[in-house]
């Protein structure tokens, strides 16, 4: 199995819960960061939810709840051209803070965009679709 087909288990099973409750889930996943047991779902959970498939397919992980912890994680893979479905895990930048960025597994290209599926992807997991101007990296995870 790979990391995306895991992943794909939890599209749509997974959200944020409303109010003070926080999805079980998403706070394991935060824990395997170092994040501690009680920390709330609203805290960003794309790179936790990919650690969390790593741990579990036993892939090398960054460890880090941080997008960009995952940009030496891993080989780096050429360019968009050359990203695998199954295997890779796409790094990009969020807004204009260099620290801040979304990570998530690569799910395909088109045009302009590529699509990721990922943890925190509209409080959910789910695949959405992101500027390929946004693309700081390629990580593929073997």
């Amino acid at each position: 199995m790979t990391a995306f087909e895991l992943a794909q288990r939890f599209v749509g099973e997974i959200k944020e819960l409303p109010g003070r409750d926080d999805h079980p889930f998403v706070q394991w996943c935060h824990m395997l960061c170092g994040l501690g047991a009680n920390q709330p779902d609203e805290t960003p959970w794309c790179s936790s939810f990919v650690n969390a498939i790593a741990w579990q397919l036993r892939l090398p992980r960054s460890k880090s709840a941080a997008a960009r912890s995952w940009m030496t994680i891993g080989e780096t893979v050429a360019g968009i051209n050359f990203a695998s479905v199954g295997y890779d895990v796409v790094v990009l930048k969020r807004g204009t803070n260099p620290m801040q960025g979304h990570v998530g597994f690569y799910a395909g290209a088109s045009g302009v965009h590529v699509s990721v599926l990922g943890g925190n992807q509209g409080n959910t997991v789910s695949v959405a679709h992101f500027p390929l101007a946004d693309l700081v990296g390629i990580r593929r995870l073997q």
